[in-house]
């Protein structure tokens, strides 16, 4: 089926522009869900996504529970510094599953109830003491391109 990045309430418009290009680049699909921190409009989102705006299957929510209603099937990993388990200790090798990539506000993360309610599928990338988190661009990067690496790279050259 499908890649799927869901960002919850993004604030920075240049990490949703980063993530909308790599989205673009190997066909993951990105879900927005409301309330977003800027315009779709703003300058600093179309220059990070550049030209490719037009490639992106994009889709956007005014809840997470329209999000859920929308898909009730799929495979959620929910992404954060609490997760107990680490991004590579799953299979996103079956392409008849969609695999869906859910990731928090860049200041607050998730919210506390979902991750509780979701925690076997709570995900971390591991990182030493020396920062917070990773940038919310470069992390999404990593999901897809795993989940990519496991399925041999469909469609892409």
């Amino acid at each position: 089926m499908a890649l799927h990045v869901v960002l919850y309430q993004p604030q920075i418009p240049a990490n949703t522009g980063n993530i909308a290009r790599t989205c673009a680049g190997t066909g993951t699909s990105l879900h927005l869900i409301r309330p977003l921190g800027f315009s779709t409009d703003d300058k600093q989102l179309k220059r990070a996504g550049l030209d490719y705006w037009e490639h992106v299957d994009i889709h956007y929510y005014d809840s997470l529970e329209d999000f859920f209603t929308a898909y009730p099937e799929g495979q959620f990993f929910y992404i954060t510094k609490f997760g107990t388990n680490t991004y590579s200790d799953f299979n996103y090798s079956d392409l008849e599953l969609d695999y869906f990539f859910v990731f928090g506000k860049e200041t607050t993360g998730l919210p506390e109830e979902l991750r509780l309610a979701n925690e076997e599928r709570c995900l971390r990338i591991p990182m030493n003491e020396n920062i917070r988190s990773l940038n919310l661009s470069n992390t999404a990067a990593i999901l897809i391109y795993e989940a990519l690496r496991q399925q041999n790279f469909p469609k892409l050259i």
